[in-house]
């Protein structure tokens, strides 16, 4: 079962439109979860006479405060979808490198030269002094930031459609203009 979702009970129809049926099976599920535990550190355990993780003396048997047993959640407390380290069996680094190769590669077969800030040199990276002049001034800064993103998506969009060989449809200058 995957949903796409931050709330589960929506996702399976049981919002304003659910039948009575359908509210009766939330309602057992509900109450089930509500004495299943979903942890090791679940409240739930001390109504079986088991010591959860990291009980502490205010903890009260069948009292968890965990998604799991909430009814918007259906007993699904985590990610709703698998993380892609999970099946892919790379991390992030190994992600976000495959895909600045992947539009490096596109850039060129344009003809056009990526830059994308400093790849290569041994740079030494310290924190500015408020009073060093070298630095601009922090919405100077920010402007230039923004555009630069603004001429990164600009030089990616102009790979894309060399790549695809046609203009994009919704672009003004390709459609008629009525008289």
């Amino acid at each position: 079962m995957v949903y796409l979702t931050k709330s589960i009970h929506q996702a399976a129809g049981l919002d304003e439109h659910a039948t009575q049926v359908q509210r009766d099976h939330v309602d057992r599920l509900h109450a089930e979860l509500q004495i299943t535990p979903c942890s090791p550190r679940c409240a739930v355990w001390l109504l079986y006479g088991i010591q959860p993780k990291g009980v502490r003396h205010s903890t009260t048997p069948g009292r968890c405060k965990g998604k799991a047993h909430r009814v918007e959640h259906l007993g699904i407390a985590g990610r709703r979808v698998l993380v892609s380290r999970k099946w892919s069996n790379k991390s992030l680094d190994d992600h976000r490198a495959e895909r600045g190769e992947f539009v490096r590669q596109l850039l060129q077969q344009a003809g056009i030269q990526p830059t994308f800030g400093p790849q290569d040199g041994p740079y030494q990276w310290e924190r500015p002094a408020p009073t060093d002049p070298d630095i601009p001034p922090r919405p100077l800064l920010l402007l230039q930031a923004v555009a630069e993103r603004q001429r990164w998506k600009a030089e990616y969009t102009a790979a894309q459609l060399a790549a695809s060989g046609s203009p994009p449809s919704n672009c003004a200058t390709t459609q008629p203009v009525a008289a």
